[in-house]
């Protein structure tokens, strides 16, 4: 699968309103919450499509962002001119390492080999670096729902989320996780809500991980 404006356009031609405000306030209060309160965190942002999650930042981090899709690149360079973005689709990050942060999200379901990318993340962290992850997941009660609607090809990996956090604490320590219920409803209104008390019936969640 070629990741380029056809794929885009056909999978994603809702990209802006999948993406509002405060879903991605949530994914940089998750950064945040893994930079553990360092004044100038260098953050890297694996699948970073347009960059609207680096955007979010703001100057006070040092952002960097990868994806293996030219065209998304171009798309995030544009758009954040002060980003350094770079397109990656294997083996070690572009970038000097270590990162304070790395995230990826939606995107481990994408990639050929999430175990070894995630390697690759352990080894380019920080010592007690945090890497944020959100994953859909296809077990629980909205499992058979979310396989119906699921018409992305290139979701090679439709697991559970105990398979996600399992695969996470191989090189991690699992510091916290969330469900997400989230949908892009009909009139362009994107429903997006984060619970820890449901948890295990979500069709996506949110994790947060430190390095070993």
């Amino acid at each position: 699968m070629v990741f380029d404006r056809r794929y885009y356009d056909e999978q994603y031609r809702d990209y802006e309103a999948q993406n509002p405000p405060r879903k991605v306030a949530f994914y940089a209060r998750l950064a945040e919450r893994a930079a553990g309160g360092l004044p100038r965190p260098r953050v890297l942002d694996v699948g970073c499509a347009f960059g609207r999650f680096l955007a979010s930042l703001g100057d006070r981090w040092q952002r960097f962002g990868v994806d293996a899709s030219d065209y998304a690149v171009q798309r995030a360079r544009a758009k954040c001119p002060d980003v350094s973005f770079a397109v990656y689709r294997d083996g070690p990050f572009p970038f000097p390492v270590p990162f304070d942060v790395i995230a990826a999200f939606d995107v481990l379901e994408h990639v050929h080999n999430p175990r070894g990318l995630m390697k690759v993340i352990a080894s380019s962290l920080a010592p007690g670096g945090g890497f944020i992850f959100v994953v859909p997941v296809y077990d629980g009660l909205t499992g058979p729902l979310i396989r119906l609607l699921d018409r992305d090809p290139t979701h090679m990996h439709k697991m559970s989320r105990y398979f996600w956090l399992e695969l996470g604490r191989q090189e991690f320590q699992l510091v916290e996780w969330w469900g997400i219920c989230r949908y892009l409803l009909p009139g362009g209104v994107y429903m997006h809500v984060v619970t820890r008390r449901y948890r295990r019936f979500t069709p996506a969640i949110a994790c947060r991980l430190q390095r070993l």
